[in-house]
């Protein structure tokens, strides 16, 4: 039946039925996103211990990079949302602990987790830039698996689209704090559905396309953290587009931009900038921005 299909892709001919946010355990219930999350940074964890390894790092020193920097990032995620949704939680201050209902911000939790890796980094007086270049792939890791929470928890959606790809969801399904915006439409008034770009989608791909793009030329960067600016520029780019097509962005009030948005613009300006002055600066035979910043060193120094 109609009312049976919680998501379905009409154009591509799939159809998902009964699809549940949780599941039991010995009567007490788990979140398939929380679950899903948790796979990304164990996945994550694996990749850079692996790295770590084959490139003669301590992996150790990740182990604790890790602990702490799942710790900020969780906090960081939800600090950036609810600063941006202050409105929904100002009333009811203790639900600003309560993340089973979602309301997590990748941007908070890269920020979150860069803060820890470099108080860590900085602890151990070990080279925080070298890190960057092995964690910012299992960040990427992270985000590849985690935007498919977001298509379990219905929600981080686009704009009415009847593209290959349209995703027609079940409006009794979406949360009750993700509200259905202005310009999508309802396809059948009868069982409320509606049928929206699927951007957690895109940028499942998307990074998944720069993590592969990053694999390959990861080894031709010339110092340490020039992997770590491609991570920031790409993604950037790629966060840039997808936040344009959302419904449901974190608008900076008083300038009424996407919060996102124009992080990502700042981001690719700011790193692609230090990308190419170094370029150039190497080419001089000078010390790049980060030699100068005392933050980095030379890759073969």
């Amino acid at each position: 039946m109609l009312s049976d299909v919680s998501i379905s892709f009409p154009n591509l001919g799939i159809e998902i039925e009964n699809l549940h946010k949780t599941f039991s355990v010995f009567g007490i219930d788990i979140a398939y996103y929380g679950l899903i999350i948790g796979i990304g940074m164990l996945l994550a964890i694996v990749f850079c211990f692996r790295e770590a390894k084959i490139t003669g790092q301590v992996v150790d020193n990740y182990l604790d990079i890790a602990l702490f920097g799942i710790i900020f990032a969780i906090v960081g995620a939800r600090i950036y949302y609810v600063v941006f949704e202050w409105d929904r939680y100002k009333d009811n201050i203790m639900s600003v602990f309560n993340i089973r209902q979602g309301g997590l911000a990748i941007y908070g939790g890269i920020i979150g987790g860069v803060l820890a890796g470099y108080i860590v980094c900085r602890v151990k007086k070990i080279n925080f830039w070298q890190v960057g270049d092995t964690a910012c792939l299992g960040l990427l890791i992270g985000q590849i698996i985690g935007r498919w929470g977001n298509f379990i928890n219905r929600e981080a959606f686009g704009g009415d689209s009847n593209g290959l790809f349209a995703m027609r969801i079940n409006v009794d399904d979406i949360y009750a704090n993700v509200s259905v915006p202005n310009g999508v439409s309802y396809i059948d008034e009868a069982h409320q559905f509606i049928q929206v770009q699927p951007t957690f989608l895109y940028e499942s791909f998307l990074n998944l396309m720069l993590f592969i793009l990053i694999l390959i030329f990861r080894r031709k960067k010339k110092y340490h953290g020039e992997v770590f600016l491609w991570y920031f520029c790409g993604y950037g780019v790629i966060r840039f587009f997808i936040e344009g097509m959302r419904t449901d962005q974190l608008i900076i009030s008083g300038i009424n931009l996407p919060a996102s948005q124009l992080l990502s613009a700042v981001l690719v300006i700011v790193c692609g900038g230090i990308l190419i002055a170094n370029r150039v600066m190497l080419q001089k035979k000078q010390k790049t921005v980060f030699s100068f910043l005392k933050v980095g060193e030379w890759k073969n120094k």
